[in-house]
């Protein structure tokens, strides 16, 4: 038996971010998170080496952007050599569409997308509840690590694996953009 998708998310629109979207990508990040240096992160990824403009995704409805999620480059230090991995953040929905399934279908897209352009896995800071039913597993497992913030438990360093489990290991070393706006 086949289910039929909620309506609103029958009539949602996901593709690649545009110039014409970044004020509304702007409102909806700082209105999900209610803090505008997430929206500012946005900037900063955007403005980065790491930006990959085909993974950074908006979900559109009724003509209007209600979510934004992004996989960007980051790296992965295993003691010696530093390797290009995939890193999806930030995720965000507006407040009034939230719990309706547009953050799942975003994070689906984008993850689907990385591993089309050849990244064997995607790494994350995130609530292992919401991210767990997405696919998403601690990192520990795989002897990746992301130093986390006093708030967050250890399985919110987490991975989806995209080509069988990585061959690399090490700690999540955040560039640039994400310590000028998150301050890492």
């Amino acid at each position: 038996m086949t289910t039929e998708p909620e309506p609103e998310l029958a009539a949602l629109l996901i593709r690649p971010e545009q110039p014409d979207d970044h004020e509304a990508i702007r409102y909806v990040v700082a209105a999900a998170f209610q803090d505008d240096r997430v929206a500012d992160l946005v900037d900063a990824i955007r403005a980065s080496d790491e930006y990959i403009p085909a993974l950074a995704l908006v979900a559109v409805l009724g003509g209007e952007v209600v979510g934004h999620v992004m996989v960007s480059y980051t790296a992965l230090d295993d003691g010696s050599v530093r390797h290009r991995i995939s890193h999806l953040s930030p995720l965000a929905v507006a407040p009034e569409r939230q719990r309706t399934g547009i953050g799942a279908a975003l994070v689906d897209a984008v993850v689907s997308r990385a591993g089309e352009r050849g990244a064997g896995f995607v790494v994350l800071e995130g609530d292992p509840g919401y991210y767990g039913r997405l696919g998403f597993e601690s990192s520990a497992t795989y002897g990746i690590f992301i130093d986390l913030p006093d708030w967050a438990p250890p399985q919110a360093s987490q991975i989806r694996t995209l080509a069988g489990p990585p061959t690399i290991s090490g700690r999540v070393v955040y560039p640039p953009a994400f310590r000028a706006a998150t301050d890492r």
